[in-house]
């Protein structure tokens, strides 16, 4: 590891306990968050040619305090409070660095500062946003590339997200029982989204966006150190882990897409496969089990397959059924198709297919006309899936997919039998 990258990897572990002692000793959490980026930013200069100093988090909390009261003497508005706030406590102490908290305040802020950037009144682009920053410590400019936005306009989405938050008035404390449940599964939600779109950007030329599964992967560690008896959020960091053990089989070095029944799982990291089985095996039996959950239990099947053949789908079939069961969601009925088809043959799998052709959500997704033409391939109807391959093409939002869907249309098309030879069955 580079110095540099050592120094990045502790600034962005060192970010949310920075900014969780300044909310907890200023409030204001918009003038924090921008005085601790400030900070970071002046550190990812600094410490590179000069030295990390000996106690790194308490630089970082004098250096945004300095900043913070920059701001208050600059703001007219709030002079008078500001004055205040600092009458009642010594400019010392306000610059000091604080004696370091104890593992459990430090457990509570940080679980704080998750809740915070999730907060209800935040959009859910809103809470990915401020996730990213408040939290994992990246910068606006670096968000904005992994999702191939403008600088400005996720500034701008960062600075709208700050606002509602003071707007709403929310404190910065762990939200009491009632609360925290609906608050938790809007953290892990949060966490899901941002590893897919790592795993399979949305849009743009490249498939992935590695630098945002990373991201996600670390972001539910810190959450699952909070939160050690948590079964969904053991099962959404084994997910991530099982799910990202194939990301070295998935790329062509030319970019393209290797779908999962021809990857080289001699590529896979069997280290991250590990760790994910031993965690979501240890996990199930120990209380009531949730959608995460059953997800990571549905990727330990497929990796610990030696080869496609080797799979076992009745077992993923009857995972998925209980998944549609506990959280219905058209992407689990069409992985659910898939499943169906591998075991009772395409036609069934397209007869449930047909069910989501309804769903508005569905209608003109560009992975729901894929699996059809996947299975109308495995049921010998080249020329019907050649021209569903074609159509989910044009409907793909990522280079990597488009090429891949064309290919499978040309290739599709090519494998068509010919006048008096019979079609495969089915």
């Amino acid at each position: 590891m580079s110095r540099d990258r050592g120094v990045e990897d502790l600034l962005r572990e060192l970010a949310p306990q920075v900014l969780s002692a300044l909310v907890r000793r200023y409030g204001q959490f918009d003038a924090c968050e921008d005085a601790v980026q400030e900070a970071l930013l002046k550190a990812a200069t600094l410490w590179p040619t000069q030295g990390v100093p000996d106690n790194p988090r308490g630089w970082l909390v004098t250096v945004s305090a300095h900043r913070l009261l920059d701001e208050f003497r600059s703001d007219r508005s709030r002079r008078r409070r500001e004055e205040a706030a600092m009458a009642a406590t010594p400019q010392s102490a306000l610059l000091a660095a604080p004696a370091d908290a104890t593992a459990e305040n430090e457990r509570d802020e940080t679980l704080a500062l998750l809740f915070l950037c999730c907060h209800p009144a935040l959009s859910v682009p809103s809470q990915i946003a401020l996730t990213l920053r408040a939290v994992g410590g990246l910068t606006t400019v670096q968000i904005a590339a992994a999702f191939l936005v403008p600088e400005a306009t996720m500034a701008q989405r960062i600075s709208r997200a700050k606002q509602s938050i003071k707007a709403s008035g929310a404190s910065f404390t762990v939200p009491d029982a009632a609360a925290r449940a609906e608050r938790e599964r809007a953290v892990l939600h949060v966490l899901y989204l941002i590893f897919n779109e790592g795993y399979t950007a949305t849009a743009g030329p490249d498939l992935t966006a590695p630098q945002l599964s990373d991201e996600a992967i670390r972001l539910t560690r810190l959450l699952r150190l909070l939160l050690p008896d948590d079964g969904e959020v053991a099962g959404l960091l084994a997910l991530m882990l099982l799910t990202d053990a194939r990301r070295p089989a998935r790329i062509r070095p030319d970019g393209s897409l290797v779908p999962l029944e021809e990857q080289d799982r001699s590529k896979w990291d069997r280290r991250r496969i590990a760790e994910g089985v031993e965690m979501i095996t240890a996990t199930l039996p120990r209380g009531q089990v949730g959608p995460y959950q059953l997800q990571a239990a549905i990727a330990a099947v497929h990796d610990e397959a030696e080869h496609m053949e080797a799979t076992d789908w009745p077992q993923i079939l009857a995972l998925y059924q209980l998944l549609e069961r506990m959280a219905p969601n058209p992407m689990v009925t069409l992985n659910r198709a898939v499943a169906l088809a591998k075991v009772r043959g395409p036609a069934a799998g397209l007869h449930l297919l047909a069910r989501l052709e309804s769903d508005h959500r569905m209608t003109r997704h560009h992975r729901l006309i894929a699996t059809r033409a996947h299975l109308l391939e495995l049921a010998g109807e080249h020329s019907a899936a050649a021209e569903a391959y074609r159509e989910a093409a044009r409907l793909a939002t990522t280079l990597p997919e488009r090429r891949h869907l064309i290919a499978r249309a040309e290739a599709t098309r090519k494998d068509r039998p010919g006048p008096g030879m019979p079609a495969p069955p089915e």
